[in-house]
């Protein structure tokens, strides 16, 4: 079965966003500097993340079609 892209990217924002929010408001930041840092930080995360689930996804399927192709034609392939 495939990852689930959408899903797996915005748990990974959310909690990022909520990460740099706390970390920001901690150090002293204004309310308004650290929404805006942690709106942007999310934004990061949700992209580089989908990107990183896309490769991943097509490497695990990659090496699945390699398998049942060598499993059918175990010749084939060597050498």
């Amino acid at each position: 079965m495939l990852l689930q892209i959408r899903p797996i990217a915005v748990r990974t924002a959310v909690g990022s966003f909520f990460t740099i929010g706390i970390v920001g408001s901690l150090a002293g930041l204004s309310p308004s500097t650290c929404c805006k840092r942690a709106v942007l930080g999310a934004v990061i995360v949700y992209v580089v993340t989908s990107a990183a689930v896309r490769v991943i996804t097509a490497i695990l399927t990659q090496a699945i079609i390699a398998d049942r192709v060598n499993k059918e034609y175990p010749g084939d392939n060597e050498g």
